[in-house]
C-alpha cells in the first residue's frame, strides 16, 4: 500500500510513518493541509490517514475538497476528537473510517488494509489467484499453502496486482504504488522486481501486456 499520511505532530507523524513502513507500506508524510491536498490531487495513493487539526486549516475542509473534486481515495480520519458530533461530521464530509487517539498501530494497519481491500471490490479478506493466496488482514502471501518470503518492494507490487487480479495495471501506476514520492527510482527497477517475483511464484502468473503494464493471472507456472 502507498499511504498519504497527514499529521502535523512532529513526533507522532514520523512515528506512524515508521510503523506503517515496517508493515511494507510506502508512506508520504505531510504536516500541511495545502501540501497534502496537492499530493492527493496529483499522486496515486491506496488510502489516506488524515488528522483534523492542521496548522493551515481543518482536515475536514481538505476531505470535503477531495470529495467535491471526485477523489475516491479511501480516507481514515485519525484524531483526538472523540465526540459523537465530530465523528458524524467526519463521515458526512466523506470519511471511510474514523479512529481516535490514542490508538494502537496494529489497529490502524488492519483498518487500512480493510479499506484498501474493499475499495478494490473484495468483501472477503482472503484472496486467491491460482496457487497464490493473500490474507489481506495479516498481509501474508502463500504459494501452494506455504508462506512466501518477500521484500517490501516485492510485497507492494504483488499486493497491488493481487487486489486487481486479471486486470492490467499500468507500469507507471505500479511504480507510484511501490515508491514514496521523494524516492530516486531507477528506470528499470520495476522490471527487476517483477523478475524476482516470477522466480518466486512462477513466470506465468505475472503477464507482461506489451505497451500497457502487468497482470496477475491464474495461468500455468513455468
Amino acid at each position: 500500500m502507498r499511504i498519504l499520511l497527514v499529521e502535523d505532530d512532529p513526533a507522532l507523524g514520523p512515528a506512524i510513518a515508521r510503523a506503517l513502513r515496517a508493515e511494507q507500506c510506502a508512506v508520504d508524510l505531510f504536516a500541511s493541509g495545502v501540501d497534502a491536498g496537492h499530493a492527493g490531487d496529483t499522486e496515486i495513493y491506496d488510502a489516506a490517514v488524515l488528522d483534523l487539526g492542521l496548522p493551515d486549516g481543518d482536515g475536514i475542509s481538505l476531505l470535503k475538497a477531495w470529495r467535491e473534486a471526485g477523489r475516491a481515495l479511501p480516507v481514515l480520519i485519525l484524531t483526538a476528537r472523540d465526540g459523537w458530533s465530530d465523528k458524524v461530521g467526519g463521515f458526512k464530509a466523506g470519511a471511510d473510517d474514523y479512529l481516535t487517539k490514542p490508538f494502537r498501530v496494529e489497529e490502524l494497519v488492519m483498518r487500512l488494509r480493510a479499506l484498501v481491500r474493499r475499495a478494490a471490490g473484495h468483501a472477503q479478506p482472503r484472496l486467491t489467484c491460482g496457487p497464490l493466496s493473500f490474507d489481506s488482514q495479516t498481509g501474508q502471501f502463500e504459494l501452494d499453502g506455504l508462506p512466501l518470503k518477500l521484500t517490501a518492494f516485492e510485497w507492494r507490487v504483488l499486493s497491488a496486482l493481487m487486489l486487481r487480479k486479471e486486470a492490467v495495471i499500468p507500469r507507471l501506476e505500479l511504480l507510484e504504488r511501490v515508491y514514496e514520492g521523494d524516492a530516486d527510482v531507477d528506470s528499470n527497477s520495476l522490471e527487476v522486481i517483477v523478475g524476482r517475483l516470477r522466480k518466486k511464484i512462477g513466470a506465468d502468473l505475472i503477464e507482461t501486456v506489451r505497451g500497457l503494464g502487468y497482470r496477475l493471472t491464474a495461468g500455468e507456472r513455468a
